[in-house]
């Protein structure tokens, strides 16, 4: 635990400006990222007596070992590099917000020459369009299949869309009108482009024209005494409406706004959305968060930090007219600004006194409730059961602090074939997939003979040796130093002195690159290693760690056969109790390394068996295969064409394309018979 006083930076050094700022702890890993509209007042906050701050920002502070911070000019400006920063460094002291289950949406891929509609789930993708979230996949897959009567857009994979043009006969849906058929040339890009914008018009909310059209066409049809086409067209009026009635209508006017509620306690808080376009609920979404952070009993920062996480990624058209909160974050106005310069129009962002509005934010605030109580009920013994496997790790193993950071290593392979091996970690007894990492095993480590060693033991030392020679390659933090102001672009490293004041050297910590302000790879070092194995393969990676002088990192072996815990140098094992909530995370950790590890062996391993008759031709490289396979679909499309098609692929010369033939063909390549005076291969 630091002592704030250490790295307190001086108050004539802080601008009055206001800025962004970043705590980093002793590693260099931002933990904490805020802004202010003077830093040195808000700096200065956290510097007070220990005593009289929350206990989460005396957490915070004397967690940090630096502060650094960025001028900038507006507080709009400010939003967006906090933002940013927030982003990139994802600080464990600031509010994460954390989907309380995975909502699927319905999204039409703008991007592509020929727009698809699916359901889709997980990060939005650049040039798709969103519709949701839904609470449930079915409902959407019922909507889009009664919408396709009336915009017959592309729903088939890449695969299928490839294949139906290549055979020259559309899917089911092309033939009970359900698709347009663009695969097979019914309609061109421009024209299934514009049914995809349609649909997309219709589900953000624009509804009556369609309706109308469909009403004075049906009316016409009927004139000219075309009751078949009148009777289509009625129908599809009918499915048009069908779709519009699964959604609730909450205003009669046509309001698009996103409606939010918040429902907490001191250590939790929900967060309940609903997504109205055109006076209808269009979809809802929910967020939960441990309330132990910097944002303390502030609500309004919480609000902030919640519309920075939706809204930061959104296109114009996310952003709707009206964005209604429970409560107005600390600078309103300025982040109206921010909201109205993604969606590139007004935003009107307010609290609902009375009204339509002041209705269904209760009932938003009443869903965000439940949601909480939910949730509680779930994670009841999560947190009490986690600290708990901590703890007693730390003394089964005799650890001088708990392992807050657990990284397992597990080694694949095939009798010595494709050998690869896997690290996962856990942080704070929960598995942070992006600090996972894959190894190809070289056969680094040698026998006395000298030859390349791949067993399970020679692997494991291989992999520890890799991983920790990131660690120890980076510098010392006394003798790395950065002269004058920081960089003021996010990912600067050092403090930004004030305007007329003396810049100090400012100490670049051992984690961080000194040229990008990043951390770098394999800097931070565990506090326990957990190795799938024995006493050999705990003894391969306690040598490998005394090799580089690494000390200060504990090793231990979890064995399959009776789950013993084997400590490098002991002649027998820990057992821990079969109900030992450590126990049961060393074989949480164990598990998810075998996992991960086995997936990436089954990956090469399938690629090293994936052969085809074009693998054996002389001369035919990957490149020219990919050509022939893009070129003709298939082994099979590649085996019917001719030399003289075959080419026409580019790369593919008169005698490339004789061998090739005669491969797939059984027989020896012959020479091809060529026009001397124009070249032209003759059959």
């Amino acid at each position: 635990m630091a002592d704030p006083a250490t790295y307190r930076p001086a108050p004539g050094q802080i601008p009055v400006d206001p800025g962004v700022y970043r705590f980093r702890d002793a590693q260099g890993r931002v933990i904490y990222v805020g802004k202010a509209k003077s830093l040195r007042s808000r700096l200065s906050s956290y510097f007070q007596d220990l005593s009289a701050l929350h206990p989460r920002t005396r957490r915070m502070v004397t967690t940090g070992a630096a502060v650094e911070w960025t001028v900038v000019s507006t507080e709009v400006e400010a939003l967006q590099l906090e933002y940013s920063w927030i982003k990139e460094f994802d600080p464990r002291f600031n509010v994460k917000y954390r989907d309380d289950k995975s909502y699927p949406y319905l999204a039409v891929t703008m991007g592509e020459e020929f727009p698809r509609a699916q359901v889709m789930r997980g990060a939005k993708r650049k040039g798709t369009r969103y519709f949701g979230p839904y609470a449930h996949a079915w409902a959407i897959r019922e909507t889009l299949d009664t919408l396709l009567r009336v915009f017959p857009l592309r729903t088939c994979s890449s695969g299928v869309f490839k294949r139906a043009g290549q055979v020259g006969r559309p899917c089911l849906l092309g033939y009970i009108d359900k698709c347009s058929a663009p695969c097979v040339g019914r309609v061109d890009a421009d024209e299934h482009r514009a049914i995809a914008d349609d649909f997309c018009d219709f589900m953000a909310g624009n509804t009556g024209r369609f309706v109308k059209r469909l009403e004075r066409r049906m009316k016409e049809a009927s004139a000219e005494l075309d009751f078949e086409a009148a009777a289509r067209l009625r129908d599809d009026i009918g499915a048009l409406n069908k779709a519009l009635e699964k959604s609730a209508v909450v205003f009669t006017d046509a309001t698009d706004a996103d409606v939010f509620g918040l429902a907490g306690d001191d250590l939790e808080a929900a967060v309940q959305v609903f997504h109205v376009r055109g006076g209808r609920i269009r979809g809802q979404r929910g967020w939960v968060l441990e309330r132990d952070q910097i944002a303390g009993e502030d609500d309004g920062l919480l609000i902030e930090q919640l519309l920075q996480q939706v809204y930061g990624t959104e296109s114009a058209e996310g952003v709707p007219a009206e964005v209604l909160v429970p409560t107005l974050p600390p600078d309103a106005e300025s982040f109206a600004e921010w909201l109205a310069a993604v969606r590139t129009r007004r935003v009107d962002l307010r609290v609902p006194r009375r009204g339509d509005k002041r209705t269904l934010m209760e009932t938003v605030q009443r869903n965000a409730q439940q949601a909480l109580a939910r949730h509680k009920v779930a994670r009841a013994g999560d947190l009490t059961a986690r600290s708990q496997a901590l703890e007693e790790l730390q003394d089964a193993l005799d650890l001088p602090e708990a392992p807050l950071r657990i990284e397992c290593f597990d080694v694949s392979h095939v009798q010595g074939t494709n050998v690869v091996a896997s690290m996962v970690v856990f942080e704070d007894g929960l598995p942070r997939k992006s600090e996972y990492r894959r190894f190809i095993v070289r056969g680094d480590v040698l026998d006395e003979a000298g030859r390349a060693r791949t067993d399970d033991v020679a692997a494991m030392r291989e992999v520890l040796l890799r991983r920790f020679r990131r660690h120890v390659a980076a510098p010392d933090p006394a003798a790395v130093q950065t002269d004058g102001p920081a960089d003021p672009l996010p990912g600067g490293v050092g403090d930004v002195a004030a305007e007329g004041e003396d810049e100090a050297a400012v100490t670049v910590p051992s984690g961080i690159d000194p040229e990008t302000g990043r951390p770098r790879r394999f800097a931070y070092a565990p506090q326990l290693v957990v190795v799938d194995g024995g006493l050999p393969q705990v003894e391969a990676a306690q040598a490998a760690l005394d090799s580089l002088g690494v000390d200060d990192v504990a090793v231990v072996g979890l064995a399959k056969r009776l789950e013993e815990v084997w400590l490098p140098g002991e002649s027998f094992p820990v057992v821990l109790p079969r109900t030992s909530e450590g126990l049961f995370l060393l074989q949480r950790l164990r598990d998810e390394a075998h996992r991960f590890a086995i997936t990436f062996h089954r990956q090469r391993r399938s690629k090293a068996m994936t052969t085809s008759a074009l693998d054996d031709v002389p001369g035919l490289g990957p490149s020219r295969r990919a050509a022939l396979l893009a070129r003709f679909g298939s082994v099979k499309g590649v085996r019917a064409a001719t030399v003289a098609e075959l080419c026409e692929v580019p790369g593919i010369g008169p005698a490339l394309a004789a061998a090739i033939h005669a491969a797939l063909h059984g027989g020896e390549p012959a020479e091809p018979a060529v026009n001397l005076t124009t070249g032209e291969v003759l059959e």
